[in-house]
Parts: C-alpha cells; sequence; structure tokens
C-alpha cells in the first residue's frame, strides 16, 4: 500500500515513516503543501498534518478531496473538537491528533481502506443485478 506523508516535523515523520516501512507500507513522505499537491499519484492514503510551513493543512485537505476519493487521515496536533469537526468536514475521512503510536495510525489506515475498498470494487463490478 502506497502512503502520501505530509508532515514537516521531521522526527515525528522519520518515527511514521520507519514504522510503517517496518509493516509493509510503501511511504513517500513531502515537508509541505505544495510539494503534496504536486506528488504525482498513485498513492493509496495521505497522512497530512495540518500545521505545514507554506499553507494550512486544512487547504490541503480540500484541494485533494476536490481533485478525487483518496482516503485522508488527518494526524495533527490540533486536537480540539472545533479543528477536528472542521477537518472532518472538510474532506477527511479520519483525525488522529499528536502524540499518537504508529500501530494506532495504521489501524486507521486499514479501517479507511476497509470503507473505502468496498466502494472502488462495487464501482469496477458494475450495476447490481436485480432478481424477481
Amino acid at each position: 500500500m502506497h502512503v502520501l506523508l505530509v508532515e514537516d516535523d521531521e522526527p515525528v515523520a522519520r518515527s511514521l515513516r520507519r514504522g510503517l516501512t517496518r509493516y509493509g507500507f510503501e511511504v513517500d513522505w513531502v515537508t509541505t503543501g505544495a510539494a503534496a499537491l504536486a506528488h504525482p499519484e498513485p498513492y493509496d492514503v495521505v497522512l497530512l498534518d495540518l500545521g505545514l510551513p507554506d499553507t494550512d493543512g486544512l487547504d490541503v485537505c480540500r484541494a485533494l478531496r476536490e481533485r478525487g476519493n483518496v482516503p485522508i487521515i488527518v494526524i495533527s496536533a490540533r486536537s480540539d473538537e472545533t479543528d477536528r469537526v472542521v477537518g472532518l468536514e472538510l474532506g477527511a475521512d479520519d483525525y488522529v491528533s499528536k502524540p499518537f503510536g504508529v500501530r494506532e495510525v495504521i489501524a486507521r489506515i486499514r479501517a479507511v481502506m476497509r470503507r473505502a475498498q468496498p466502494r472502488a470494487e462495487a464501482a469496477a463490478a458494475g450495476p447490481e443485478c436485480i432478481r424477481d
């Protein structure tokens, strides 16, 4: 599974990247919103920090959602309810507050992918058969 990690905090990114790689994920790491939006697809899921140096991560979330249905999991130090609600309303599929454990992030990736894959498989299969 291919992950786009958008995180400007190097120690957090290195730890997360190391943990994800250990569990078999392929991780591309970028440090800015501009790099995230310019990064070539395909990737299966985006892990998105909101506190980016060049733009608000919420704007990146909105732009990614406008492009398509790639699952987005926000990872942020912004942990109050308003920030979580705004992130989810702008298109994030899940929201993880820092500090977090790598295993929790992996479990959330898997949960989001389980929800996303049935929709993709159903769309590829075409319309359902109707029986009398």
